[in-house]
Parts: structure tokens; C-alpha cells; sequence
């Protein structure tokens, strides 16, 4: 089917849209931009050079896609932002570029956006992720599948946060917060198992249990993060998450919350 384009909208020739979409007036898209199938592009929204846009996702009045890094070292190099499929965009969202040439920003498939979050270049947003009024995600980070930003969180560059963490409102963060925990305060502080969303995800109550233990050694111990990984390695009876849970400590390179 045809994509319903208004006239009063402003869109290069070159730019690729796909099928079935509908775009409103006042739109911006420029020439090196590519565009999938049942897409809706809202009144107001701009769309830059280098977007890379899936399919079926909503992208809400007054969103800037493939802005130009905030970023002293860009030097006006051919760079990216990859949106994968079924992502919700709401209002004055800003999405920026990576900085290098061939970098990449990039968010993956059915995360929704509330107003106002800036994504800063070459962050990448996995999938299932929420991320809420007004967050702030400078360079460079990295947010695992299933994460959960409440409103007004800023995470600072580098920074990574693990598969299915809750960020409490209003928190800063400097350094890594890991997998299946709730994070709040200023500063920020461990707040205990998302139980709430393993139980969703799907986590075997057992499992919990043993994750519980592994962040108990790490949060309630007086060792070095090395000292809690063989303990947790020890201790803590294998699987997946736990797993996860140790590659995330070991890939760590602003260091670990609380630590």
C-alpha cells in the first residue's frame, strides 16, 4: 500500500520510504535517510541525514532523529542512528549520531521513548526498554534488554546498565549498574532484586534467589569486585543469569555502583 504523505510536508527526493506509512505535515526529512514499512512520522518531526529508520514504529511531534553529535571530537564524519522495528517515540525526543565515521547510534525494537529523552552519539538502547520523562543518556553508554529509566535519570558517558535494572527518578550515574536490580538515591544506591520484573521475564523464583545471594557478596561485602566475581563463581550455583551477571562485572571499565 502506499504511504500517505502530506503535500505540506518537506522531504527530499532521495530519501527511501517504505510502504504504508503516513507522514503529516510539517515533517523534515533529508536526503540520506532511509525509512521502513508502517511507519507514522508526526507534525513537526525532523529526520537527518544518516537515519536509519525499521518498520511499524510511531515518531511523536517535535523528535529530532540523527541530530548532530553534541560532541567536541565530530568532525563532520558520515555517521549513523539505526531504530529497529515497533518503537514508540513521544514528543521532542532527540536521538544523536555517532560521532566517528561509520559510528552508530543505536535503539532496537518496541522500547518506548516518553517526552523529552536525549539519546547522546554512539549510545545503543537494546529492546523492551522504557525510558522515562526528560532522561538524559550522554556518549557512549550501552542499556541492556528490558531496562527501565523513570523520569529525569541522567547517565553519564560510558556508562553501562544491565538486562531488566530499574532506575528510580531523579538519579545521576557514573558508573555501571548491573543486571536484575533496582537502583535509586543520590547517590546511588542498591535497592535490591526486580523481582517484579524477573517474575515477568520469566526468571524461575529458585534463580532469583541464587541472583539475590550473588548481589548480597557484591553490595554487602567488603572485598574488591575481582574478590566478589570468584565468590560469586564459588558460591552461587550456575546458570544463565548468573552468568550474565559475572561477564557484566568483568566487562566493567568505569567500575561497578556502590564500589
Amino acid at each position: 500500500m502506499a504511504s500517505e504523505i502530506s503535500p505540506k510536508a518537506e522531504i527530499s527526493p532521495k530519501a527511501k520510504i517504505g510502504d504504508n506509512c503516513k507522514i503529516f505535515p510539517f515533517v523534515y526529512i533529508e536526503d540520506d535517510v532511509e525509512i521502513g514499512d508502517n511507519c507514522i512520522i508526526f507534525p513537526f518531526v525532523s529526520i537527518c541525514d544518516g537515519s536509519r529508520i525499521g518498520n511499524n514504529n510511531k515518531i511523536h511531534q517535535g523528535s529530532v532523529i540523527a541530530a548532530l553529535p553534541q560532541d567536541f571530537n565530530f568532525r563532520g564524519a558520515k555517521s549513523y542512528v539505526k531504530i529497529g522495528d515497533d518503537n514508540i517515540i513521544r514528543e521532542n525526543v532527540v536521538i544523536n549520531r555517532g560521532t566517528n565515521r561509520d559510528g552508530c547510534t543505536i535503539v532496537g525494537n518496541k522500547n518506548f521513548l516518553l517526552e523529552g529523552v536525549h539519546i547522546s552519539h554512539d549510545s545503543v538502547v537494546g529492546d523492551y526498554c522504557v525510558l522515562g520523562y526528560g532522561v538524559k543518556i550522554a556518549g557512549d553508554c550501552r542499556i541492556d534488554n528490558g531496562a527501565i529509566f523513570s523520569s529525569s535519570v541522567v547517565m553519564n558517558a560510558n556508562t553501562r546498565v544491565g538486562r531488566l535494572a530499574l532506575i528510580q527518578a531523579g538519579c545521576t550515574f557514573s558508573k555501571d549498574v548491573p543486571p536484575f536490580i533496582t537502583a535509586g538515591g543520590k547517590p546511588l544506591e542498591y535497592g535490591g532484586p526486580n523481582t517484579t520484573m524477573m517474575t515477568h521475564a520469566g526468571i524461575d523464583e529458585k534463580v532469583q534467589k541464587h541472583i539475590a545471594n550473588a548481589y548480597r557478596l557484591l553490595f554487602h561485602g567488603k572485598t574488591s569486585v575481582f574478590d566478589v566475581i570468584n565468590q560469586i563463581r564459588d558460591q552461587v550455583p550456575d546458570s544463565p543469569e548468573i552468568r550474565s551477571i559475572v561477564e557484566f562485572l568483568e566487562g566493567t571499565k568505569r567500575g561497578i555502583m556502590c564500589k
